[in-house]
């Protein structure tokens, strides 16, 4: 990952020199700043919020949204019709225009408000010590995150996400979950300086609340450290220190913690022992920590640039719009030529039939589409949010993500929750015993209740939990009586929990000790004598730590479990006396999925999505998460293997794969790029800054709701809920929405192409402008007005069980089929009419021509809406609502308009019944042969 300069420099700074030259350089202390020090610090460094782009204002995004091509063509058409005088269908453009604009900046500033919201309702607070005033003693508080400076001092228990980058001060058995930046699962063990601080700030620097520290990863290392000394049970509850040792305000034996080197010049930050950062959160322990950089300052902040430098390739929704659009933009300029040229030579008509020509042009542009891209996009994103799943914070995601054939998920934190839980415990025969767990629990019971701690380890929370449900369970507290507890400790990777049967405390001596020791299985393998009864050999060690490695690579965390029994005694216990153990088992830990991911995962390859892992961990847990999850691993590919690879090998690599472990951020990104390399359309849904690079390389951005807070403000799309087959119901709703936009591109298309081709063939043959541009208008505005409610369709089941893309050619070719069978029935109805009008003379004829064309026009446009529906034939299905209403209102006003008031003033005059009866006849045959051929057709997912 890269750095910001002021980021490192921060960090770097905050790393330097011993805890007291931190604080001096701060100008601060164990018990905080003054609040008119805090007051006057954040006026100068400003709030502790991620550096981002402020949100646009309504005038700015209203002015930004006419900026794709589909309203560009409208506008060119507007200003060519003003040009020609046609001021009627100037102002009609200039309208529809407006009420794209207006329903695309209306649901973007809906969708920022939604984001927000879910912003306020995750907001936090830290748990700060600062002082009125220079003599006053400290007072630990709550505060709004976005209020910390420099120099603060912050508490930090289990379940804290740290708020700022912070130098320790203090730490007890301190371990801190970095996957936000590193993408590793496994807790990172902190430690303070080896060099005490004085105590000041009365309450032993550590929240009563703290928890200790398992200490027992079996793929975490640490530096050497002190022994921890004994906890004793006084007889009465509390917990007292051995002698030589000076108590603490909680307790607890102090532990000191030498020094370890800091990561060398040009290393990254995250290395440094004594330093926690923004973003990552508290697993176990407790500590505080003086702020040492906020804001753009933080480690958090500096890994924005690098992903965001990247320039965004353009979406799917950007090259199929400009796909379409060009092609539009052919005809139009080949269409509006071809009527003047065909009218000049035949007819020896000039200039005056440009209105007519402008009118056609208009006539073949679908200028209803961003209405109904806008009003589609809206809808499903608006139902989305209202069922509080899905916030669509840019509307053309919503139909990528409908496009997404490959989705890229981050494992922790997605498919993963942050929380331990127990996979299995076997004995030293490598058989289940559920023995194991019953001592593993004893373990982490009391050495959680000596310590008078009343929050649990993760690891021990997770031992808990399932002894809690594994027969026969039993109440440990009645089972036994807690003498003594020797914890973990940086360094020491192993707890001892001593324990007698419960009895008058009179005979106490008199019963024997029982100690329970459970920790790294080399640690705790060293230590043992015998296993299952029998002495335990070198070969024997060698094979329990050969099985403990095994399940190591499977992504499991191992604990062995060991014990003995001792005659009672008075004086404390110390770790010499870990010793001479009888080996009891192994019980493994893994990350816990998350509850909706296997039914999301199934859901989503049923759909047609195609789901790779990408992850910073360990190979064999990522391997073990998809196992458990349901998918296939095959083989895994790490980080380095996609570094020794040529773009082009990878692109085919990535396909054929499904799990890539050990990844940093760019090898995520690269990853994304080859899948789009491939021609996949890709989204990537993670929740950590390494996952920035990625997600902007994706087609479609999605972050889950507990995503750090600028990974949820570069998302495209965010789960409001943690349910994640929410996703699913937004590719759905995706899916939907494009398909609604797709059917209405392929009704208006194709019979805007046939209206033209039939208006190029009647200005051959007819004396006459077979339709007057006011007409033309007319007839353009109630087709527009009906083609809206596609925008509310529910399209057919088989339009939802595949990637949705409008894809240029496959319009075209659409288009141009049913565009000449449309054209047909015009050409038809031109006969029709021949014989119908054939008595009446020239002027009152050419009137009920273009009546009955009029007519024939709005009919057979509904017959197009209603059989070239999404996804369904025409016998498939029920038809909504909104189709029935407009087909029938379109079908009205093509059969009344003639013989209303209104048809005078369009030149239009009422026609013979014998036309009826013949159009009847056109009707009938052309619904059969476009039914016929669409039932030809398959059932698109999107043109």
């Amino acid at each position: 990952m890269a750095w910001a300069p002021e980021a490192r420099t921060a960090a770097v700074r905050g790393a330097d020199g011993t805890t007291l030259e931190v604080l001096r350089a701060l100008g601060s202390g164990p018990r905080g700043l003054v609040e008119e020090q805090a007051e006057e610090r954040l006026v100068r460094h400003g709030e502790n919020t991620f550096p981002g782009r402020r949100p646009d204002s309504w005038p700015r995004r209203f002015a930004r949204s006419p900026r794709d091509p589909f309203t560009a063509v409208l506008l060119v058409l507007g200003l060519v019709s003003a040009a020609v005088a046609a001021w009627g269908t100037a102002c009609v453009i200039a309208v529809l225009v407006t009420v794209s604009c207006v329903l695309r900046t209306t649901g973007e500033h809906r969708a920022d408000r939604s984001a927000a919201a879910l912003r306020d309702l995750l907001a936090t607070t830290a748990t700060v010590r600062r002082r009125a005033t220079a003599g006053s003693p400290p007072l630990t508080r709550e505060l709004p995150v976005d209020q910390l400076v420099p120099g603060d001092v912050v508490l930090l228990a289990p379940g804290d996400v740290v708020p700022a980058d912070l130098r320790l001060l203090r730490a007890t058995a301190l371990t801190v979950h970095e996957a936000a930046l590193t993408g590793e699962s496994a807790p990172v063990e902190k430690c303070a300086d080896a060099a005490r601080l004085p105590d000041r700030s009365g309450d032993g620097g550590t929240p009563a609340s703290a928890a200790p520290h398992s200490g027992h990863d079996s793929r975490t290392t640490t530096a050497p450290c002190a022994s921890p000394a004994p906890i004793r049970h006084s007889g009465t509850g509390a917990a007292t220190a051995p002698e030589g040792t000076a108590p603490r305000g909680d307790g607890r034996a102090p532990a000191p913690v030498p020094d370890r080197p800091a990561p060398g010049p040009g290393a990254s930050p995250l290395g440094h022992p004594h330093l926690c950062f923004q973003g990552s959160s508290v697993v176990s322990g407790s500590g505080s920590g003086v702020v040492v950089a906020t804001g753009a300052g933080t480690v958090l902040s500096g890994a924005l640039p690098r992903a965001d430098g990247r320039r965004r390739p353009p979406s799917p929704f950007d090259r199929s719009v400009n796909g379409i659009a060009w092609t539009l933009i052919r005809f139009t300029l080949l269409t509006a030529p071809l009527v003047l040229i065909a009218s000049a030579l035949l007819r020896g008509r000039g200039l005056e039939t440009l209105p007519f020509a402008v009118a056609v042009a208009v006539g073949l542009t679908p200028e209803m589409l961003p209405v109904v891209v806008t009003t589609a996009l809206a809808r499903g994103a608006a139902l989305l949010a209202r069922d509080g799943e899905v916030i669509v914070r840019r509307l053309p995601a919503l139909h990528d993500l409908g496009a997404v054939d490959v989705l890229c998920v981050d494992k922790t934190g997605t498919l993963t929750e942050d929380r331990p839980v127990l996979t299995l415990s076997e004995g030293p025969d490598g058989r289940e015993d559920p023995e194991v767990l019953r001592w593993a629990a004893v373990n982490a019971l009391w050495t959680l209740h000596l310590s008078e701690l009343p929050v649990p380890d993760a690891l021990d929370e997770a031992i808990l939990d399932a002894a809690e449900e594994c027969p026969p369970g039993g109440d440990l507290f009645e089972e036994f009586e807690g003498i003594e507890a020797l914890p973990c400790g940086p360094g020491r990777r192993l707890s001892t929990a001593v324990v007698r049967p419960p009895g008058d405390p009179r005979f106490a001596l008199a019963a024997r000790h029982t100690l329970v020791v459970k920790g790294a299985p080399e640690d705790v393998l060293e230590r043992c004598a015998r296993a299952a009864g029998a002495e335990l050999d070198a070969t024997g060690r060698e094979r329990l730590a050969r099985r403990a490695g095994e399940l190591a690579a499977e992504g499991l965390r191992v604990l062995a479990v060991a014990r003995a029994a001792r005659p009672a005694r008075a004086r404390p216990y110390t770790p010499a006396d870990e010793r001479d153990l009888d080996f009891v088992g192994f019980v493994a830990l893994s990350d816990a999925p998350a509850p909706s991911a296997a039914e999301a995962l199934a859901v989503l390859a049923r759909h047609g999505v195609d789901v790779k892992v990408l992850t910073g961990d360990h190979p064999g847990t990522a391997a073990r998460v998809c196992r458990e999850l349901g998918v296939a691993p095959g083989e895994v590919v790490t980080g380095d293997r996609i570094d020794a690879l040529a773009d082009a090998e990878l692109s085919g690599l990535a396909v054929r794969t499904t799990v890539f472990a050990r990844c940093a951020p760019e090898h995520k990104a690269r990853v994304v790029r080859a899948l789009r390399a491939a021609g996949h359309t890709t989204g990537f849904l993670g929740d950590g800054v390494n996952d920035l690079a990625a997600m902007g390389s994706a087609d479609v951005g999605i972050c889950p709701r507990d995503g750090v807070d600028v990974v949820r403000e570069a998302a495209d799309v965010v789960l409001a809920s943690k349910d994640l087959t929410a996703l699913d119901r937004a590719i759905v709703a995706g899916r939907r929405s494009t398909g609604n936009i797709a059917a209405y591109l392929r009704i208006a298309l194709s019979s805007n192409f046939g209206n033209v081709i039939a208006m190029l063939v009647a200005g051959l043959l007819l004396p006459f402008l077979p339709m007057l541009p006011a007409q033309v208008l007319v007839q353009n505005l109630c087709f527009d007005a009906a083609q809206l409610a596609l925008a509310f369709d529910r399209p057919g089941p088989g339009a939802q069980l595949r990637p949705a893309l409008l894809r240029p050619r496959a319009l075209l070719r659409f288009v141009t089929g049913f565009g000449l069978l449309n054209a047909v029935a015009d050409v038809a109805t031109f006969g029709v009419l021949a014989l119908a009008v054939r008595s009446l003379g020239e002027g009152e004829g050419q009137s009920a021509f273009h009546a009955g064309w009029f007519t024939e026009n709005l009919l057979t446009q509904a017959l197009v809406m209603l059989l070239l529906r999404s996804g369904r034939h025409a016998a498939e299905g029920r038809v909504p609502g909104p189709i029935r209403l407009a087909t029938a209102a379109l079908a009205v006003v093509g059969l009344l308009l003639p013989l209303s008031p209104l048809g005078p003033p369009l030149s239009m005059t009422p026609l013979p019944p014998v036309y009826y009866g013949l159009l009847a006849l056109v009707l009938v045959v052309y619904g059969g042969l476009l039914a016929a051929a669409r039932a030809r057709q398959p059932s698109p997912s999107g043109v």
